[in-house]
């Protein structure tokens, strides 16, 4: 190849950065050009986002199937919620403590969880999500049980002698998106690093992986706490945004929908996250004023995923964004 085909091609490929530019310049004007309904759908979406991050590392980079995001999402939201509604503690206190809180119950959980295999582990992944339902609505003197919590402020943040709150929906759509842009880039980081490497080696063919030296135990347990991290920032946003906190929280439907979210964008892409976040939850949420209109949608979601797109929408987008790379 000549010098001036290589300046070519580097010029084609520069063209993903204006383009990203224009994605991000979207996503910032959005609430200046959509309802305030479809404001609050990617709320959701973005808020869903952080678990599905979280499960991705699991399913998608370590090939570790797993029930139990409700469950930390739900924790992140009782821990985010109790310490605001209790103690009054700013926002990032709270974020900060329901992901530590989540994945801190995730180490004693993984330690048993992690030593079974394949289906065995789905379902005990699935217990957890029962257990933690029930401890929710029966824990009565702490969690209030079916009445939940309840007037959980919104997000607050004291920096010295600055102090706001984030009310209303475009202020927290930027909270949101600022939580789910740092979250997707620590994300990336992961994936690309050594670790990263040796997660999707655990993925390809965990005994080969043994046999060189990799701790694959180890890693599986690092990474299960990882995605509860994850899911437990989740849970925080989904309380602060709803400003009320049930058990049903902890239901298996929040389990499914970050699953379909990977499954359906593209395991093991973060890209197939985002999208997956966007078309699963967001678009079903703003169709929620015409419940059979909404349910059809995702009906033929799946169905389209099932029949012609059966590892997801990842591949779709990128090759779509590898030719509009190309573009002369």
């Amino acid at each position: 190849m000549s010098l001036t085909e290589v300046s070519q091609s580097q010029q084609r490929r520069d063209l993903r950065l204006p383009l990203g530019v224009l994605l991000l310049l979207a996503a910032l004007c959005a609430p200046f050009v959509a309802s305030t309904y479809v404001v609050h759908a990617l709320i959701i979406a973005l808020i869903f986002m952080l678990p599905a991050h979280g499960l991705n590392l699991l399913v998608g980079y370590t090939g570790l199937l797993s029930l139990a995001q409700a469950a930390f999402f739900g924790i992140g939201a009782y821990a985010s919620g109790l310490l605001a509604v209790t103690y009054g503690t700013p926002f990032y206190v709270n974020v900060a403590a329901a992901g530590l809180a989540a994945g801190a119950i995730a180490l004693p959980l993984g330690i048993p969880a992690l030593r079974l295999r394949s289906t065995s582990f789905v379902m005990c992944t699935l217990g957890f999500v029962i257990i933690g339902q029930a401890i929710a609505k029966n824990w009565i003197s702490l969690t209030r049980g079916d009445m939940g919590l309840s007037s959980i402020p919104k997000p607050h943040f004291a920096l010295g002698p600055l102090s706001f709150t984030v009310s209303g929906t475009t202020a927290f759509y930027y909270l949101a998106l600022t939580v789910g842009i740092l979250a997707t880039l620590a994300v990336w980081m992961i994936v690309r690093s050594p670790a990263g490497r040796n997660m999707i080696a655990i993925r390809e063919n965990e005994t080969l992986a043994e046999s060189v030296g990799i701790p694959t135990w180890r890693y599986k347990l690092i990474v299960f706490m990882l995605s509860a991290v994850f899911a437990g920032v989740g849970g925080s946003l989904y309380a602060h945004y709803l400003t009320v906190v049930s058990p049903l929280t902890f239901q298996m439907y929040y389990s499914t929908t970050m699953l379909i979210i990977v499954l359906g964008g593209g395991a093991g892409t973060i890209s197939g996250v985002v999208f997956g976040s966007l078309l699963f939850v967001g678009l079903t949420e703003a169709l929620r004023v015409t419940p059979e209109l909404r349910m059809i949608a995702y009906g033929l979601c799946l169905l389209v995923l099932v029949f012609w797109f059966r590892k997801g929408f990842a591949p779709v987008i990128n090759r779509l964004w590898d030719s509009i790379g190309s573009a002369k």
